[in-house]
């Protein structure tokens, strides 16, 4: 199998709804994103698979290592030499890989963040930075589409944090802000052991919407001049938006349920923003 085989079963594998909307480009940015997703996968998987935090804390440092020498000339790993060959052309630097692994390793150490701030640092480096990377791959000709991408890669995450809910509460885990149950009067217990309430629905009413505002402030920040090349970022957006939209439509039943959409919905929102335009 070859470096380049290797990175696309990995991202088609993972069912994203990233994967959608690389469908669409051009074959060498299709070829720099589905590298890049394949590392940010790699390094996410250590946390979620590996059981043992000391062994899963021993890999990161490998990915550590292993971007180092792949920056050095050296690439050891299928996905550092998909990745590397394409890496000055859309401006991937080191830092840019080395701020995933800070954010996934974040994981290893923390399982609460205090308040929407604390918890902006990781939704940073784990989205952020990947939104950042993927609009320069996309083709980012103005420097305030940085502005833009990193806080739709936020709106991601948030997303993914509300999804996700019932299944971060199995591994012991939970990004809601500490200070947000506090306010909705939400125990930790309560989503450690996925028990649903009329408090629950209310902290997650509030979540989505902030997530909403999130979307919104993001949309608005995108220049019209680079709204052509982003269209792949806009295409996450309309399924990552919809999906949040059929969590609230369900009313939230993240803590004992997974909210999905089907491939064929996720092509078609993003053949509807490919050929249309709209979102």
């Amino acid at each position: 199998m070859t470096p380049q085989q290797y990175v696309q079963q990995k991202a088609a594998a993972s069912g994203s709804s990233f994967y959608y909307a690389f469908l669409f480009l051009p074959p060498e940015r299709r070829a720099a994103i589905t590298a890049f997703y394949a590392f940010c996968r790699e390094v996410d998987d250590v946390v979620d698979e590996v059981s043992d935090a000391g062994v899963a804390a021993s890999k990161l440092a490998w990915w550590r290592q292993e971007v180092q020498r792949a920056f050095a000339g050296s690439p050891q790993h299928p996905v550092m030499q998909a990745l590397m060959p394409l890496a000055t052309n859309y401006s991937i630097r080191s830092d840019h890989l080395q701020s995933v692994i800070d954010g996934c390793e974040m994981d290893l150490n923390q399982t609460r963040y205090l308040d929407a701030p604390a918890l902006q640092r990781y939704c940073h480096l784990v989205a952020g930075v990947v939104g950042e990377v993927a609009a320069h791959i996309f083709g980012q000709t103005d420097e305030a589409t940085t502005a833009y991408a990193h806080k739709l890669g936020q709106a991601f995450q948030w997303t993914n944090i509300l999804r996700d809910v019932g299944e971060d509460a199995l591994r012991g885990r939970i990004y809601l802000p500490v200070n947000e149950l506090q306010q909705f009067d939400v125990k930790a217990h309560e989503i450690l052991n996925r028990i649903d309430s009329e408090r629950f629905q209310a902290l997650m009413k509030f979540q989505a919407d902030r997530t909403h505002a999130l979307y919104d402030e993001a949309l608005a920040l995108l220049p019209e001049c680079d709204r052509r090349t982003q269209k792949p970022g806009l295409m996450m957006c309309s399924i990552y938006r919809t999906l949040l939209r059929e969590i609230e439509a369900a009313r939230f039943p993240v803590l004992k349920q997974r909210v999905s959409l089907t491939p064929l919905r996720k092509f078609w929102l993003a053949w509807k923003v490919q050929a249309l335009g709209r979102l």
